[in-house]
């Protein structure tokens, strides 16, 4: 292009950056808003095919609808004269192809957060009711701060509606990274993203994809009949959780795969923050994420974690703690009531004095009451001519 190009009186198309077997690709500018964007022009071959560009502007449409931080976001989709376009988000950087050309294998952490982002831009779509059908390294964009981004969402579809996988002509280039159901012909599910997925995935940490092969057919066969070689012996580094993840993924049963792309996003999640080390095993893979455990359930940094038979009996048995016994059910039971006043010890009995001199006393004063009780008995016995029984006279002079 030597001079600049304008479309539709508003994109500036100001150099070439890229090409493939159905358009070339512009960085340009947005006139309007005064944005830099991406503009992907159709080859002119496809102009006149109807059934084509049907397909390919109701899907372009379709991802104009809504965004996402890792998926290349279309912005528009229109056409001047013969030339039908697409323009994207403008997405500094380089794509992944390019990126593994310069690197090899990557670290299995790097490897895992591209994969994660992938993962969770295609499931965006997926939720939209959207499926890719052609991911590979060239369809996603690595930019400078590690971003992941992918892009070609529907174009893949406009061209399998309209075109048989074999057609001369048509240069495809992703055979190895199809699944077995569209190497067959059946309609691609999001199950089939997850396996192309996996190819990229297992790509990114092998340094080469899982089937390699002379031509198309020969690696499409492999895709059908053939197992993938181990990823721990093309990498050591692989935990095995790891090499588990990537099997999944790439089961050639659809049914056997994570159902969606969002799956895979939540289970790297948990996989990447289960290890802050790079090269350290990650723990066994799940089908079912654990979910973070919530404030109740957290032991106390003192105390061992309970086990869950704990952690359960202790919402049922009134005053049992979890991972305490019964004594320290009861004192953590007391806690917050008012605590009484120490007691003073108890001092040991000795001998009372008091009692006794009191004793002394009493008894003294009873034997110097024996002559008055005698010289009175005598007067009234005399008084009264008879004698009265000295006891009866006590007992007498107690009543009175």
């Amino acid at each position: 292009m030597e001079t600049p190009v304008v479309l539709d009186r508003r994109y500036r198309l100001t150099e070439r950056i890229g090409e493939g077997g159905m358009a070339e690709v512009y960085r340009g500018i947005d006139l309007r808003l005064g944005r830099e964007v991406a503009v992907k022009v159709l080859r002119p071959q496809y102009a006149g095919d109807q059934k084509f560009l049907e397909r390919f502007l109701q899907e372009a449409r379709a991802m104009a609808s809504f965004s996402h931080p890792n998926i290349v976001n279309v912005y528009d989709v229109g056409r001047e004269g013969r030339r039908y376009y697409i323009v994207m988000e403008y997405v500094p950087g380089t794509d992944l192809r390019r990126f593994l050309q310069q690197r090899g294998q990557l670290p299995v952490r790097e490897a895992l957060e591209i994969a994660r982002q992938i993962a969770a831009g295609v499931g965006a779509a997926h939720r939209k009711g959207i499926v890719h059908r052609d991911i590979k390294p060239g369809n996603v964009l690595i930019t400078p701060t590690g971003e992941a981004k992918v892009a070609d969402f529907g174009i893949a579809r406009a061209m399998t509606a309209t075109h048989h996988l074999t057609e001369p002509g048509v240069v495809w280039g992703t055979t190895a990274y199809l699944s077995p159901e569209q190497i067959r012909g059946e309609a691609a599910t999001p199950a089939s993203d997850v396996y192309a997925i996996g190819v990229v995935l297992f790509e990114m940490l092998a340094g080469r994809p899982p089937f390699q092969g002379e031509d198309h057919v020969a690696i499409a066969l492999q895709h059908l009949n053939e197992s993938p070689p181990r990823l721990s012996q093309l990498n050591p580094r692989v935990p095995p959780s790891v090499e588990r993840l990537v099997e999944r993924m790439l089961s050639k049963d659809p049914a056997q795969r994570f159902a969606t792309a969002d799956d895979v996003a939540s289970v790297i999640f948990h996989l990447l923050h289960a290890s802050t080390d790079a090269t350290a095993a990650v723990p066994a893979l799940s089908s079912t994420p654990v979910a973070p455990p919530t404030p109740s359930d957290t032991p106390p940094a003192a105390s061992p974690p309970p086990s869950t038979f704990m952690r359960r009996r202790s919402r049922h048995t009134p005053g049992q703690v979890a991972g305490a016994g019964p004594s320290a059910a009861r004192s953590r039971k007391q806690r917050g009531r008012p605590v009484a006043a120490a007691r003073p010890a108890t001092i040991s009995p000795g001998i009372d004095w008091v009692g006794i001199v009191l004793g002394m006393l009493a008894l003294l004063a009873l034997l110097g009451l024996i002559p008055l009780y005698a010289l009175v008995y005598q007067r009234i016995a005399g008084s009264v001519g008879s004698v009265i029984h000295p006891v009866v006279f006590l007992m007498l002079s107690a009543l009175l």
